[in-house]
């Protein structure tokens, strides 16, 4: 048969596309299998990455702590020129498993055992982080709102370094740090809490309302508890520092139901310049309570105190920290800090005050606390927030902690 010199062109070129096309698929395939290779590898990679990342890594870490005072409100105990005593043995444990984080701290006290706090958490994204558990209440001057050992006026009220059962979410933008955060009730379970005794815990919380004839430090007859407490804080960050402000507003629960409402608010300012700092806060709270309660009764370190329903703070404080070298010592950081809660409820005519003249000295494991306090109805300085003398009382103390 013959075939014409075009046709033989067609068949020959059509022959070469369908090879090329042939070859070209070949070749897809074989790009496809090297893929899918690759991503076997990676999940393979991927699996043993997440079967390393769950091997624990949690720190174990804690601080043994001992303590001289001396007090001139107490007699028998400047008779014997103070008093030199075992403070506290506790147990840190901070850390991983896979992306979750851990964070608890036990202490034992001579006179009670208590959590400090015990958290798990999860980073979000790079934004935001959620914890759950007992976690600090987002309030004022963050960690602290004080440089002594004896905090400020606002901590023996419930609004300093205070850790209470719930959610708490912390968001961090550039200049902004914004925590938003729910809590149940305190960290012993609120008012029917199974415990021993309400008074044992580190953070002061409001424990009952006072009936008639009771004493500033009895038991408190009638029981309440917080209970669902919303937390809110926006701190504005800068070079130096930070201003910001918190609301918190919550229920307060009997062994029957609702008796009544809380709130606080604060405004906050803490700058560095160089080695000099200053804290500022402006704190007012009330205890709204249905059966008209000018007081309450709280509690913490084993010890009932009553302070009033609703009251104003003011705190101010001073630093500067100075590099040293002088045998083991490494930092000193002098401070004065200055407290006054005023504008009591019920028949408290005498503001409370507190001045704490001291310094922080750094030595390896070591950090100790030197204080000199001038304070009047003041709890833990021969005061209560709802006493009403005119008297200064003083306390000299040194509070010396080996941390590991």
């Amino acid at each position: 048969m013959k075939v014409s010199t075009p046709l033989l062109g067609l068949l020959l070129a059509s022959s070469a596309i369908a090879f090329t096309a042939a070859a070209q698929t070949d070749e897809q395939r074989l790009a496809q299998l090297e893929q899918q290779v690759t991503e076997l590898k990676q999940q393979v990679t991927d699996n043993k990455k997440t079967t390393k990342d769950l091997t624990p890594k949690i720190k174990v870490g804690g601080a043994v702590r001992f303590q001289y005072s001396y007090e001139d409100y107490n007699d028998a105990n400047s008779d014997r020129t103070g008093d030199f005593d075992f403070d506290t043995f506790r147990l840190d444990l901070n850390g991983t498993i896979g992306d979750v984080k851990l964070s608890a701290q036990y202490r034992w006290y001579q006179y009670m055992n208590v959590v400090h706090h015990a958290y798990i958490a999860y980073d979000f994204n790079k934004h935001w982080e959620g914890q759950v558990g007992i976690t600090q209440v987002p309030f004022g001057n963050l960690n602290y709102n004080s440089n002594s050992f004896f905090f400020s006026s606002g901590y023996y009220a419930g609004l300093e370094d205070d850790f209470d059962t719930g959610l708490s979410f912390i968001g961090k933008y550039d200049q902004h740090d914004i925590r938003i955060a729910f809590f149940k009730n305190d960290e012993l379970g609120g008012v029917d809490g199974y415990v021993s005794s309400r008074a044992d815990r580190y953070s002061y919380d409001v424990v009952g309302t006072r009936a008639d004839g009771e004493g500033i430090w009895d038991t408190p007859a009638n029981q309440i508890g917080e209970s669902n407490t919303f937390n809110f804080r926006y701190a504005y960050k800068f070079d130096k520092g930070e201003v910001g402000g918190s609301l918190q507003t919550g229920d307060l629960e009997g062994s029957s139901g609702s008796v009544g409402s809380r709130s606080a608010y604060a405004v906050h300012a803490k700058v560095n310049l160089g080695k000099f700092g200053i804290m500022a806060q402006y704190t007012d709270y009330e205890y709204d309570l249905d059966d008209g309660s000018k007081s309450v009764a709280v509690g913490a370190y084993a010890f009932y105190d009553t302070m009033p329903a609703e009251a104003s703070l003011y705190n101010l404080n001073l630093s500067y920290s100075q590099a040293v070298s002088i045998g083991p010592i490494t930092n000193i950081t002098y401070y004065n800090d200055f407290n006054v809660m005023t504008d009591k409820s019920g028949s408290y005519n005498e503001d409370t005050m507190m001045n704490v003249t001291g310094m922080a000295i750094s030595a390896g494991g070591i950090y100790a606390y030197v204080d000199l306090i001038h304070a009047k109805n003041q709890p833990f300085i021969g005061g209560t927030f709802a006493g009403d003398s005119s008297d200064t009382n003083r306390r000299f103390n040194i509070n010396i902690g080996y941390y590991f």
